[in-house]
């Protein structure tokens, strides 16, 4: 596959959704097209009414094919090179067979609503190469960042057959959190000379990390990566494991070291390995799936609401309400909420 072709691919992700039916989606990501595989993930990503019908058949089709990757959510200080690194992490793992789909969750421009930093920018090597697929993918305002569409889009690329799925987090806060509860692993990079070991870390993404990754142990800052390392190591010791056999390893990376990014990988297979050999990476996989059934549920009463017409008919005039101090915005609210549940009664 070229150069062009790929960069066709992404661009005929844009073409209407309504003129092939779902067949086509679903037999196109089971031969893992990666311009069928693109279309699919804005047919899914679209709010129009009638591509929706179409994405829940190919969804509904594709879900059985699902569930044989591996997870890895991966986060980092800004400074720390996510992007460079999960590009190197990524060519590695396709030299070793695996077939890699990376999600880059991305803040989103308030004007287009698309993704505002790009990292198929950012992977060009990675994004170019036939066996992987990288999407970045705009957060559209959903709480905390995270995409409304990440764990469809990791399953549509499961049953397209990619058996690694990286997923890229835009920083350290509260979309990690919701990122940990969607892979098998979540590894946390970290950058040497950032000052106090939890220096702006939230300690809860510490206690998620399954594993502490300390970038750009290479040339003269081979030893202040150490030095982290062994600092880090000392300061997990001061929190309380989530698993009784599993203990997240602190390591040094760099993305010109290969034997260290074998390491990680190998980490990450040996952790899952421990989660199925404790029967637990089933009851993970199955919390996860009732997360995404709850939050399925919250997106489809949100999209209902706002598309009903007579909380349109009432929005702008309380959004002016409200913005000259009128009225309260706890009083609006009840006033949409009352036009809404009026307009579902029997």
């Amino acid at each position: 596959e070229t150069v062009e072709a790929t960069v066709d691919a992404t661009m005929d992700a844009t073409v209407d959704a309504t003129d092939r039916p779902a067949a086509d989606y679903i037999n196109g990501v089971l031969a893992g097209d990666r311009r069928v595989i693109a279309k699919t993930l804005t047919l899914i990503e679209s709010r129009k009414p009638a591509h929706r019908d179409v994405a829940r058949q190919v969804l509904d089709a594709l879900y059985p094919k699902a569930g044989g990757a591996a997870r890895v959510g991966i986060t980092g200080v800004p400074g720390a090179g996510k992007s460079t690194l999960i590009e190197s992490f990524g060519m590695r793992l396709l030299e070793k067979g695996h077939r890699v789909a990376v999600f880059a969750i991305d803040p989103s421009s308030a004007i287009s609503g698309g993704s505002l930093l790009g990292d198929k920018t950012r992977m060009p090597r990675l994004s170019f190469d036939p066996r992987a697929f990288v999407r970045p993918t705009p957060s559209s305002g959903m709480l905390g960042g995270v995409a409304g569409r990440t764990r469809e889009a990791m399953m549509v690329c499961e049953a397209a057959g990619f058996d690694v799925i990286l997923v890229e987090t835009v920083g350290v806060g509260q979309s990690e959190i919701a990122v940990a509860g969607m892979v098998d692993f979540f590894l946390l990079l970290l950058v040497a000379g950032a000052g106090d070991q939890f220096q702006g870390i939230k300690k809860g993404i510490i206690e998620m990390a399954d594993a502490i990754a300390i970038t750009k142990a290479d040339g003269d800052n081979v030893e202040n990566a150490r030095a982290a390392r062994d600092d880090y190591a000392a300061a997990l010791h001061l929190l309380r494991p989530e698993r009784t056999y599993w203990s997240p390893p602190v390591v040094t990376t760099s993305v010109y070291d290969m034997e260290s990014l074998d390491a990680i990988w190998e980490i990450i297979q040996s952790c899952v390995g421990l989660l199925k050999e404790h029967n637990e990476l089933d009851r993970k996989r199955g919390g996860q799936a009732i997360d995404w059934m709850l939050t399925m549920v919250e997106q489809r009463m949100l999209e209902r609401f706002r598309d009903d017409p007579a909380v349109k008919g009432l929005l702008d005039g309380l959004r002016r309400e409200v913005a000259d101090g009128r009225v309260s915005p706890e009083l609006a609210a009840r006033r949409l909420l009352s036009a809404h549940w009026s307009e579902m009664a029997p």
